[in-house]
Formats: C-alpha cells, structure tokens, sequence
C-alpha cells in the first residue's frame, strides 16, 4: 500500500516531496479548489496541489496543508492527556475498591490497567506511525481486513457512529457542579447540565479548531495542577501533617484484608473501571494529518502522557487511601475526590474540588468530541455511511462540523435514555467493552502482518507479501502484542461470567446488557453491509463502483456510485 513512501513521508519535521513523488498529485482544478468533486484515479499524472498524495495503487492519502497542521507534540500530550484524565481518576476508585474487597487488590489493579494499557500505547504507536492519516483504528482494520470489501468498516462504523462517548463526562460534569452548588442531584438537573456541557464542547471546535485546542491544553494543565495537589496532600497525610487524619497508615495495615471476597466478574469490572480511566492513550491516532511531523510527534507525546498519568493514578489512589477511611471510600461513589478534600480539610475545599471535577470532566469531553468527529468525518469519506459526501465534508468552518453535529446528537440521546442510577456505569461499559474487542482485532490483524511478512520470507517462491510495505518507525514488539491481544480477550469474555447479587455494577439493568448492546452493534453495521453490499446490488442488477475524488473543500475521499452490470466496463473506478 506504499507505506514505505509513508514513512518517509513523515520522518522530517518539515517534509519535502521531489518530482517523482509530485507527480502523482492530483486537484480539484486549477487552484486546487473547484466548486465540483474531480476524479482522482491511480497515477493520475495532473500534479499542483500537494496536498492530496496518490500513492499508485489506489490508495489515497492527504498530505494536509500546513495551516490545518495545527497539532504539535504539546497540544497531542494535552489531547491524550485531557482523553485519559476525565473523571475516571476521581470518580473510579470507590467501585474498583468495593469490587477488589481490599485496598491492596484495588492499587494492583490500577498497576494492570496500567500495563495494559502501556501494551496498547505500543501497539497503536506501531499503526500509528505507519499509517499517519486521521481516523485511527479505521484506517488500521482496513489495512488488514481487506476482504469482504467494506465489511470490517461497517462494523466499525456502526460502533462509532451509534455510541455517544463524551455522555459519561458530562453525567459527571453535571453531577459535581450540583455538589458544589449544594444542590440535590436529580435525574434532569444533572443531565441537563451535562447537556450543556455537551453542547458547548461541540461549538468551540466546530467554529474555531484553533481555540478549541488552546482550551484543552489550558484545561490539560488545570488538571496536572489538581492531580498534583492530590498527590502532594496525600504525602503531606502520610507525613503526619494533617490534623483531620488521625492515622493515615491505617488502610495500609492488612492491605489485603477482603481480597478473599473478590469474584471474577468483580475482578473483571474493576479491570473495566480503571481501562475507563485509561482510555485515551491513542487518541492522536485520531488527528495525525493535522498533526505536525506526526511521527516525531507520537513518539514523544504518546509515552510522555501515558507515563505522567500512570504515575499520578497511583499516587491518587495512595492519597485516598491515605486520608478517607475504608467505609467512607465504600460510601462515596462518584464524588470520592470531593469527599476526600473534605476529610483533609473542610467543606469548602469540598465545594472547590467539586469545581475542579467538573472542569476535568470539561476538558475530557472537548477531547472527547474532538477526536470522535474526526473518526467520523473519515468514515463519511469511504464512502461507507449514509450521505457520506456530507459527513465528509469540512465546510461551514474548516472543521468536521457534520461529525461533530452526528456525536453530539448521539451522545445527546445517551445523556438522556438511562435510568437514573444506572447511566454512568452502563455507559462507559457500553463504550468500554465493545473498544476491547476493537483492541483484539487490532492487535490480531498486527500479528497477522508481522506473521504474513515473516512467511514469505522464509519462503521465496511465494509471491510478494502483500504487506511487504509496512516498515513502522516504532515496533511494538510480538510478546507485547500478544499480551495486549490475550488482555483485551479476556475483557471480551469474561464479563459474561454470572456475579454474586451484591457484585453486579448495576442496580436494575441486567449485568450483562452492555456485553449484549455492544455486539448488536457490531452485528447492525454487519446487517448494514449485508443489505448495501450484496443484496441491494444483486437485487437491482447493478455493482458498486469506488471512485476517489477531491472534494470542494480541497480534501480526498471515496466516492461510492451505483452502475448497472453491463455499464461497469466503461465506469471509472474499481468495481466490487
């Protein structure tokens, strides 16, 4: 898929293109810019914009111009950082204790999910710096999964398109600003603040790219800040120096006392609620055309967040134990952080952590949308979705407004449906465990490559591999890989397994409803294609037909038309 002409593409800070390279530049007209969608076609010789890169098998990517490269290495720290520190570290905690039994089991699961997720950040640096174009685990499945046609993106679509990932957020966002506020919690009080929440995340980066990312780093620091003066009064409780604690070694003393207790469902979402608090470490995949020099750039900004945000993690966790006794951290729920500054101080440091809460819940959601409109916008320019050219578009403002406008609405819908108790919980679940097994494949289809290039060079009479291209500038690693693969599968399975009546993670829902749900999901982009790709076309007589084309925005995509059988000969385009 000439990723070897990727790669070179993207190992200097400011790339450079000779002539043979330029030559398979194709655009819309003559200033790259025409008010109708062009054909570009496979070694198509028209080359003045070089900001669509024909790579001479048909496979397109955009070489992003340098005024929408407006990610550097600070602002991918902060996109990955703002993705991963939510309210996970500060809403979490209470249930993986109570589904451990024992503070000791609690703190080695934070060390698991650590690792697990250090295992993934790997496996996606891997993809990553291959594949440096915008849509993420789309553009990775694709690479592998190539037959039935269109299959495995459907699926994946349907994943992304039918889940609201910034609702669990904004739940919490509403829930903190009516504990600061002294307000009793009701169902639509706290979500109609989150709809909010949710409604101004998506206009700040649909009207200005430039200010939404400047808001997220300002926030991404803001929450370095909190964290940070977590840790710092957790030691100085651990030093003594806080007269509210009167022992705060005292959850340290048989650390393990009620691990006994722990069953595996228990283990199983206690696993699930700090993978939530982990989410986020691939969340540049999502952006790299609009990253500058991406390689470098997810070198360094990948590792760097992830390790800051497993440190403080543990360090958080520590100080909780430090300061609120075992039955408070049992009581606290979801605002275990705000119970936390009133133990150690008063109820006004209460109150001020609530705000702090809420702000993180902010900055987790800006992430959030950000990432997730862009993922959509890539899938509206395969041409796989319902009005496709629509979703793909950039227009009104130089911004993937139309995939942002579809997941506030989604996540708009999931704000709301849950019953109250049960929405949190059931949400980040509903997101959590179909991502596992997105992760299984991902991390499956990478030994696939590694095995497949492995084979054929043992064998020279075979043909070519036909992933002979891919040299990533990163490696994962086989046994990290296979670590990653083994932990993301038994997330996948083991939450079918039956808890005992006071483990389950939900007060009226079934346990296993999110396990279900998610892979109806799966299942309808499944029924989707089936429906799109086989039957419709065998049913009418005609074939699809997949065109790229540079759309009036100046960006690429797929442009997919319906042509009776016996036109298909002299279509432009490749017929499947």
């Amino acid at each position: 898929m000439g990723l070897n002409f990727i790669n070179k593409l993207t190992k200097s800070a400011s790339p450079s293109y000779d002539e043979k390279e330029r030559e398979n530049v194709s655009v819309n007209s003559a200033d790259g810019l025409g008010t109708e969608p062009r054909i570009l076609e496979a070694g198509d010789p028209h080359g003045s914009d070089s900001s669509i890169l024909n790579l001479g098998n048909g496979e397109i990517i955009d070489k992003t111009s340098d005024d929408r490269k407006q990610i550097g290495v600070m602002s991918a720290v902060f996109l990955i950082f703002n993705r991963m520190v939510g309210t996970g570290i500060f809403a979490t905690p209470s249930t993986i204790y109570l589904l451990s039994g024992s503070v000791g089991l609690a703190l080695i699961m934070w060390v698991v999910g650590a690792l697990i997720a250090g295992a993934g950040l790997m496996v996606y640096l891997e993809w990553g710096t291959t594949i440096p174009k915008n849509g993420g685990e789309k553009n990775y499945l694709e690479y592998v999964y190539r037959k039935p046609k269109f299959l495995i993106t459907a699926m994946f679509a349907s994943y992304v398109f039918l889940l609201g990932w910034a609702a669990p957020n904004s739940v919490i966002f509403g829930e903190y600003i009516l504990n600061a506020a002294e307000v009793e919690v009701t169902r639509w009080n706290q979500r109609g603040i989150g709809l909010g929440c949710l409604s101004f995340c998506f206009l700040i980066h649909s009207v200005s790219v430039k200010w939404g990312l400047r808001l997220q780093n300002f926030l991404g620091v803001f929450k370095l800040i909190v964290i940070a003066l977590i840790t710092i009064v957790g030691w100085i409780a651990l030093g003594g120096g806080l007269k509210h604690v009167k022992d705060p070694h005292a959850n340290f003393r048989n650390a393990f006392s009620g691990s006994e207790k722990a069953t595996g469902y228990g283990i199983v979402m206690a696993l699930y609620n700090v993978i939530w608090s982990f989410i986020g470490y691939s969340n540049a995949n999502y952006a790299l055309s609009e990253a500058k020099n991406p390689v470098r750039t997810l070198k360094i900004a990948g590792p760097l967040a992830l390790i800051m945000v497993a440190i403080f993690y543990m360090f958080c966790n520590i100080s909780y134990f430090a300061v609120v006794p075992r039955d408070q951290i049992g009581q606290s729920g979801r605002i275990l952080a705000a119970t936390f500054f009133r133990v150690a101080f008063n109820e006004s440091a209460e109150k001020a952590m609530s705000v702090f809460v809420a702000l993180s819940a902010l900055g987790n959601v800006l992430s959030v949308i950000f990432s997730q409109g862009r993922i959509i916008q890539e899938l509206g320019r395969e041409g796989v979705l319902p009005f496709s050219s629509f979703f793909a578009s950039n227009k009104p403002f130089n911004s993937p407004f139309p995939g942002l406008f579809e997941h506030y609405c989604v996540s708009i819908v999931i704000l709301l449906a849950p019953p109250p108790g049960d929405a949190y919980n059931f949400i980040s679940n509903l997101i959590t465990y179909p991502l596992s097994a997105i992760n299984v494949v991902v991390s499956l289809g990478l030994l696939w490559v590694h095995f497949d290039k492995w084979r054929h060079a043992r064998n020279p009479d075979l043909p070519p591999s036909i992933f002979a291209d891919f040299n990533p500038p990163i490696k994962a690693t086989i046994p990290v890989t296979v670590f990653f693969m083994l932990a993301s599968l038994y997330l996948v399975v083991a939450p079918f397994l039956s808890p005992d009546a006071d483990q389950s993670v939900y007060k009226d829902l079934p346990y296993w409803l999110h396990c279900v749900v998610g892979i109806a999901l799966f299942a309808a982009g499944a029924v989707y294609w089936l429906f799109w790709a086989i039957i419709c076309p065998k049913l009418f007589n005609y074939k699809l037909v997949k065109q790229t084309v540079i759309g009036s925005d100046g960006w690429s995509r797929t442009v997919i038309n319906r042509v009776k059988k016996d036109e298909v000969a002299d279509a432009a385009g490749d017929a499947f």
